[in-house]
């Protein structure tokens, strides 16, 4: 595995540091972050993403929360604007 470092929260403590890293290998973002509290959780629950599909939380993932300010370091596609997609 081929790890690049692309950004961590400015001026961030050194116990409290969003931090992401890209695998250059497979383009797979590794993301260091906030856990989501057990609210958010049950509120990505409630929403869904696709009919028929879990909305269980399997033991291998997580969700996290992460900071707006974390979303420059997210690469664009090539021709991309850039910016981050709007929610």
């Amino acid at each position: 595995m081929k790890l690049r470092f692309l950004g961590i929260i400015p001026n961030t403590p050194v116990d409290d540091s969003p931090t992401i890293w890209l695998d250059d290998d497979t383009g797979d973002l590794l993301i260091q972050s906030y856990r989501a509290t057990e609210d958010e959780v049950k509120a990505c629950q409630e929403i869904g993403s696709i009919p028929g599909h879990s909305t269980d939380v399997p033991d291998h993932e997580t969700i996290i929360r992460l900071p707006a300010v974390m979303l420059k370091y997210i690469p664009r596609p090539e021709g991309s604007n850039g910016e981050a997609p709007r929610a």
